[in-house]
């Protein structure tokens, strides 16, 4: 005989709701309570526990267009923001699918568990190609994600905060994920089988300026011979020229690159008065438009993936590349004397610049992927074929 009983539909105990009210239902993860931020989408297929642990994402919630997360679980290694405890990465994180238990030797433990540690809010259960088709067509949007286990929301008060919430243009999110002091990076990149190395014979010295750096940008240096002196995003120029660097690095990181650059800019301009190798990634590329004189603009989508096709006008090569920004650089603002030298292939929008006469440039992209492609690992030994000519050395390959 068959079965009377009546139908019942599960309880959403997550739910996401966009600053025009739209409100999706989920299952909840990770950590319980409610995070505020940008939802934008990340097209990678690997690489979740790098992702979410960007710097670069703060103040932002990340959905995964990759449906299954978590499969591989989470491990100490793959990590990327310079100091775990403070938790710098995505506030939230949206997924189609459950969690699955973990199956892989290098996991340590699960991804629902590490997100409950770290304080990310997250859920499972909805459509993540609708709501990146809204994304694509509207643009990224602010938003509240809340985790109640027993599935209790204030639906109204959540759509009011959405919607009262400033967004990231005018933020300087930078001051917030920097180190808090100066420190010393010895770590080399990761080799199968063996793990991190460590660099113990530095031939050129390079200080970092933490905007929200990620661990494998300071490996590639250090793994090029660089001894990595790491500062905070404000610290002055004479801060920087007193540690008497061969080569400057701006890193990546999180926010307006207008409202980091209040304080950047006027140090970095300094330090273009010198003939010292600056080489920039991600906002520090962006804060190197504005210090000679470009703007930034907000995107629709932003680029956010790891399978971005960008050209080097450089070399004429393509190549396959990490991305994670909201702004970019506007290419028409671009004053004479500085050159785009790399595009993207997606939208056509800036990738690259340098200072024509100096020693001086920077990217859009994420060369050192974590997670993505290597194709552009060959920065990295630009960067230094400039310290080494500067220094009277042989250059290095730029391809290995």
């Amino acid at each position: 005989m068959a079965s009377t009983a009546p139908w019942v539909s599960e309880k959403p105990t997550a739910l996401l709701v966009l600053a025009d009210g739209t409100v999706i239902e989920g299952r909840g993860l990770g950590a319980e309570g409610e995070a505020i931020g940008e939802v934008c989408f990340n097209t990678a297929l690997t690489g979740y526990q790098e992702i979410l642990t960007d710097p670069s994402y703060a103040g932002q919630i990340v959905t995964f267009t990759f449906p299954h997360i978590g499969n591989v679980g989470v491990n100490e290694e793959d990590e990327e923001s310079l100091a775990p405890i403070s938790r710098a990465g995505a506030v939230g994180a949206i997924f189609k699918a459950d969690i699955s238990t973990p199956s892989n030797y290098r996991a340590t433990g699960g991804l629902d568990e590490w997100l409950k540690k770290r304080g990310v809010v997250a859920m499972s259960g909805l459509d993540t190609r609708a709501l990146t088709a809204l994304l694509r067509e509207k643009g990224v949007a602010d938003a509240v994600i809340a985790h109640s286990p027993d599935g209790d929301f204030d639906v109204e008060t959540l759509k009011k905060k959405a919607a009262g919430w400033s967004g990231l243009v005018g933020l300087d999110l930078a001051k917030d994920v920097t180190s808090g002091q100066s420190s010393l990076w010895e770590e080399t990149p990761w080799v199968w089988n063996e793990g991190y190395g460590e660099q113990d014979a530095p031939s050129m010295h390079i200080v970092a300026v933490d905007f929200g750096v990620k661990r494998n940008i300071l490996r590639l240096l250090a793994g090029l011979g660089a001894k990595v002196t790491v500062v905070p995003a404000t610290a002055s120029a004479a801060d920087i020229l007193a540690l008497q660097p061969d080569g400057v690095f701006l890193s990546n990181g999180p926010g307006d690159p207008a409202a980091t650059g209040d304080y950047a800019v006027p140090t970095l301009r300094e330090l273009l008065k010198t003939d010292i190798p600056i080489f920039g990634i991600c906002l520090g590329h962006q804060i190197l438009a504005l210090a000679t004189g470009g703007s930034t603009v907000k995107m629709h989508q932003g680029h956010h993936g790891a399978n971005h096709p960008v050209k080097d006008h450089t070399t004429g090569k393509v190549e396959i590349v990490s991305m994670n920004h909201g702004f970019a650089v506007d290419t028409t603002s671009l004053p004479e004397g500085v050159k785009e030298t790399h595009v993207s292939l997606f939208d056509g929008s800036n990738c690259g610049i340098a200072i024509v006469g100096k020693p001086v440039f920077s990217v859009q992209h994420h060369p050192e992927a974590s997670p993505g492609s290597q194709d552009s690992h060959y920065l990295f030994r630009r960067f230094a074929n400039l310290i080494r000519e500067r220094k009277g050395e042989p250059a290095l390959a730029e391809r290995a």
